[in-house]
């Protein structure tokens, strides 16, 4: 093969390199196709909407016309994006603040709250439905649209929306794959070695026996609900498809997602076999460079190079109004008398907990673009979700005070994988609150564990936003991608569980032995009369 080598100084050869250039660029790289693309976010919880806003950002910076239905002002968005926001009742707003507070109190028992959630009879549930009935949402399906992506939480009855619609339908979720999303796109349930849940576990460890146990119940628990969850919401759905006999069932569209993007990443753990349906999007709300802070902040931020800062939030869902006022006197307490600078998230700044000089009251916080802070030492957390993802990126330790929901099992996870402590937060006691600061603070494991967990979680071959895309207008350009569904989403249990085949063999296997008894009988039978025959012949020779 020759290889020619060209001077800089001929314009001519330039002209010729440019030529080539251009036609290897525009072989090489496929057109954008400007899709209309419609987002339902309509969970009352900000956190969820900025994961699912995250998305569509990525989405409409790529060029696709993208509009989102929201019930509150998103903290994420785009000058691309048309938003139109259609906010919850004010009674509902209520009812939803009373539930937060009775959360803040005492503990919740997760088997009821889970069920109350399940049962589709909760506020979060009829915020949404209202939503897709107002008039504002109505008039969404005039237009055309190419895709989509519903933000889930409990709320299958808006799969109305893409049937209608009639186009394909991407699911954000904003947690790792589980049992109530793993369906939709044919996850195998693999009890016996990836935990549930609700199953305690550290990574790369093998369940015990007694673990397993717990495992197989609570995944077959899980199952169930999510069927007895089917039941209650398909009502919902035919009330909203009423008068238009064209529309899919229920069933059919819970059989026809394209995609299921989670916010998660294998390197959390635990390894589990997933499906090409299934996409990983994890830190998707994780900026590539964070923006910059509010002037107040970042002068406050930059002031703490000497001891450091804490950030402290107990996440955008629970207020300080809900919580036990002798709770948040300890806490301003133990956080007034430290050396650091201490950022705390409380709503109400005309009644904050008290004045300290080292203390910064914000209603609401970039979260993101504080833990990216070099100054920012440890992080004191509800452990929600998003945050123990974002502290983790930026390798910040943490200090855990789960409150309800998935928030124990990932404070657990903080903890199992010394990323941090964990305090109880409806007890907590001055003592036990401060050890546990300066136990993360003063013990360097703990920053080196959560760093080179953070170098794992940061390489992949693709990032979150470019998989979003890349996965987005893979479904487009298949219109629908239906050849990436797994058989599983069109079997049901005895099927999937290979329940059907074990009663055949068993079946077959039983019959052979009846057979065989049969058989076996028969010939007995036979050498009994053989042997007759020849007794009586014997008999009848020695008489003669």
């Amino acid at each position: 093969m020759k290889c020619y080598c060209y001077t800089m100084g001929d314009p001519s050869k330039l002209i010729v390199i440019a030529l080539m250039a251009l036609i290897a660029i525009t072989t090489s790289v496929q057109p954008v196709h400007s899709a209309n693309i419609l987002g339902v976010f309509l969970s009352p919880s900000p956190s969820h909407l900025i994961v699912h806003m995250s998305i569509m950002k990525t989405l409409a910076e790529q060029g696709h016309n993208v509009t989102v239905v929201s019930g509150q002002k998103p903290k994420v968005t785009h000058e691309k994006i048309h938003n139109i926001i259609i906010e919850p009742s004010e009674e509902h707003q209520r009812e939803m603040e009373q539930e937060l507070s009775a959360m803040g109190v005492k503990k919740q028992n997760v088997v009821v709250m889970l069920m109350k959630f399940l049962m589709a009879n909760n506020v979060l549930t009829q915020m949404q439905y209202d939503a897709l009935r107002n008039e504002r949402f109505q008039s969404i399906y005039e237009s055309k649209f190419d895709l989509v992506i519903l933000g889930y939480f409990v709320n299958n009855f808006k799969f109305i929306v893409p049937a209608k619609l009639n186009c394909p339908v991407i699911i954000s979720w904003t947690g790792p794959p589980m049992e109530m999303v793993n369906g939709f796109v044919g996850v195998p349930p693999e009890m016996t070695y990836v935990p549930s849940t609700f199953t305690p576990h550290k990574n790369g460890e093998l369940l015990s026996f007694g673990l397993r146990m717990f495992n197989t119940f609570t995944s077959y628990a899980m199952r169930l609900l999510v069927v007895i969850m089917d039941i209650s919401l398909n009502s919902y759905y035919k009330t909203l498809a009423e008068g238009d006999p064209t529309i899919r069932s229920y069933s059919q569209m819970l059989a026809n997602v394209s995609l299921v993007f989670c916010n998660s990443h294998f390197s959390e753990g635990p390894i589990r076999p997933l499906v090409p349906g299934l996409v990983e999007i994890g830190g998707i709300q994780i900026k590539e460079k964070p923006d910059p802070l509010p002037k107040k902040l970042e002068k406050f931020l930059n002031a703490s190079n000497k001891n450091g800062a804490i950030l402290f939030s107990l996440g955008s869902n629970m207020k300080g109004s809900n919580i036990q006022p002798a709770t948040v006197q300890i806490l301003f307490k133990v956080l007034s008398s430290l050396e650091q600078n201490v950022i705390w998230k409380w709503e109400d700044l005309a009644k904050t907990p008290g004045n300290a000089s080292n203390i910064f009251y914000q209603k609401w916080l970039p979260q993101d673009d504080i833990l990216a802070h070099p100054n920012l030492k440890l992080f004191i957390t509800h452990a929600g979700k998003g945050g123990m993802v974002e502290a983790t990126y930026h390798g910040v330790p943490m200090v855990a005070m789960p409150i309800f929901a998935e928030q124990p099992v990932n404070a657990a996870k903080i903890v199992s994988s010394g990323y941090g402590t964990q305090v109880d937060i409806l007890n907590l006691k001055e003592d036990d609150f401060k050890a546990a600061i300066l136990e993360v603070l003063n013990n360097p494991v703990y920053r080196d564990n959560v760093q080179k967990f953070a170098k794992l979680y940061r390489d992949r071959p693709l990032s979150a936003r470019e998989s979003v895309v890349y996965w987005v207008e893979y479904v487009l350009r298949h219109h629908g991608a239906a050849h990436m569904q797994s058989p599983l989403v069109r079997m049901n249990f005895i099927q999937s569980s290979g329940l059907d085949v074990l009663f055949a063999y068993f079946a077959i296997l039983y019959a052979l032995w009846r057979l065989a008894k049969l058989a076996l009988a028969h010939l007995c039978e036979l050498i009994r009369k053989v042997r007759g025959i020849f007794k009586s012949k014997r008999e009848k020779s020695k008489k003669e």
